[in-house]
């Protein structure tokens, strides 16, 4: 039996049966459907009958032969290519902003200031950091060098006095007795730990108010000197007690650590070294693992207005969970800042070497006093101004990792939305009132003080 030619016009055919669907069987003649037509279709692809395959039919939404992929622009198979206006616009699956019908798009958090308003990331806390130093110089820089000051002019201070009556201070002690030189070694050391402990309460209470200028940059508000001042002011007798509790409870440790140590060298001998060395070990870890814990009590204290003991517990249970996260950015940045100073301190140490090697190496007695003062007095300058840069630049991360963790447990970020789309600036800390709610629990924490709008958490 001979096919009828595929291009040849229909023949003259009485009208379809009632009932009869376009798809019936397959007639003898094209059993199993031929190359490029549907299954079971006739082979006549001009018969209006069974349906025109071509591609540009109209009527059967372009269907492409038998076998072939779906082409694009065929709205029979939702055509995703851009200008379908049909379709949405839509892209190829996998390419940016192609997402299932009614999921809204990404958008990023918003980042008003230093850091963006979402829980933080490493490089972002570095980053902050820096911008907060670089937009606020005079709080920042001007606090740390208060807070390096007094060292610093007491260690230039001794190495002046050291340099130019170094003879005379040799020889002048070879005259006193033994009594007499206890009682100047317990002078100096008394005075050396005057300075100490005076530092000490100078460094916390600044440390606690660098906090205000870093919750006022993260919604890109400047902060001078004075302002700072008067925000954290408050919270300074706390910050002393908490620097107090701090410095006692180190002494105490390691007194009994040194009491312990002396009876076993004096019952044990030698023998006491494989029991003294893990011990200090043990002492090192327990020191740095209260440390880590503590570091977030200065900025806890001035931006919730908490009290010393409030402080404290408050940071102890904000860094639960986050430990180790935090003890590898402290010990990042700790190594950081002392290669930094170590760097900036070579040119003085270079500078010292001209002068005596090169310059006068033959130098009287009196010129090379002069020129010990001298270095002395650039040491100490240089020292401070990186001493000042450094504790502005562990502080604001300090600053930084208490707003993340605040972020992370007490939805902190959502507030400041809130305060910046008012787009006002009252003037306070950004953070202060926002309420503190315990895992588990349904009321707030110790130390909390209602803010005007009302709580604000994570849902």
């Amino acid at each position: 039996m001979s096919q009828q030619d595929p291009n040849s016009p229909p023949p003259e055919q009485s009208p379809p049966e009632a009932g009869r669907q376009p798809w019936g069987p397959a007639s003898p003649q094209n059993q199993g459907g031929q190359p490029g037509q549907p299954w079971g279709a006739p082979a006549q692809r001009g018969n209006p009958e069974w349906g025109n395959t071509e591609p540009g039919n109209p009527q059967h939404g372009n269907q492409q032969p038998w076998g072939a992929p779906p082409q694009w622009g065929n709205p029979q198979w939702a055509n995703p290519q851009p200008g379908n206006p049909q379709y949405g616009n839509q892209q190829p699956w996998g390419a940016p902003g192609n997402l299932p019908s009614g999921y809204p798009a990404y958008a990023a958090p918003p980042k008003p200031g230093v850091v963006p308003l979402r829980p933080l990331m490493f490089g972002e806390i570095m980053d902050g950091s820096f911008q907060t130093i670089r937009r606020n110089p005079k709080a920042m820089l001007g606090a740390g060098l208060l807070a390096q000051a007094l060292g610093a002019i007491a260690a230039g201070v001794l190495t002046a006095a050291g340099a130019t009556s170094e003879a005379s201070m040799g020889a002048w002690l070879e005259t006193q007795s033994s009594s007499e030189l206890a009682g100047i070694g317990l002078a100096v050391a008394g005075a050396i730990a005057v300075i100490s402990v005076v530092t000490l309460f100078i460094s916390a209470v600044l440390q606690g108010a660098m906090v205000v200028p870093v919750a006022r940059s993260i919604l890109n508000r400047r902060t001078g000197f004075r302002q700072m001042w008067m925000l954290a002011r408050g919270r300074a007798w706390a910050l002393v007690r908490i620097a107090g509790i701090a410095a006692a409870a180190g002494l105490l440790a390691t007194a009994v650590f040194a009491a312990v140590t002396f009876l076993l060298v004096s019952t044990a001998g030698p023998l006491s070294f494989a029991i003294v060395f893990p011990l200090g070990l043990a002492f090192l870890a327990a020191f740095v693992w209260i440390a880590v814990k503590l570091t977030v009590a200065p900025a806890a204290i001035v931006i919730e207005e908490l009290g010393a003991l409030d402080g404290i517990r408050r940071s102890w249970s904000i860094t639960r969970g986050n430990w180790w996260r935090i003890f590898g950015i402290i010990l990042v940045v700790s190594l950081l800042v002392s290669v930094i100073v170590q760097i900036v301190l070579i040119p003085v140490s270079l500078v010292s070497g001209l002068f005596t090697g090169v310059v006068a190496p033959h130098d009287a007695a009196g010129q090379a006093a002069t020129i010990g003062v001298a270095v002395a007095v650039a040491t100490a300058v240089v020292s401070a101004l990186a001493g000042a840069v450094g504790f502005a630049f562990q502080t604001s991360v300090m600053a930084l990792l208490y707003m993340d963790l605040r972020m992370r447990k007490d939805g902190l970020d959502i507030a400041l939305l809130r305060l910046l789309e008012t787009g006002a600036d009252d003037g306070g800390i950004p953070g202060r009132g926002v309420p503190v709610y315990r895992t588990g629990s349904t009321g707030p924490a110790t130390g909390w003080r209602p803010p005007s709008g009302g709580p604000t958490t994570r849902g």
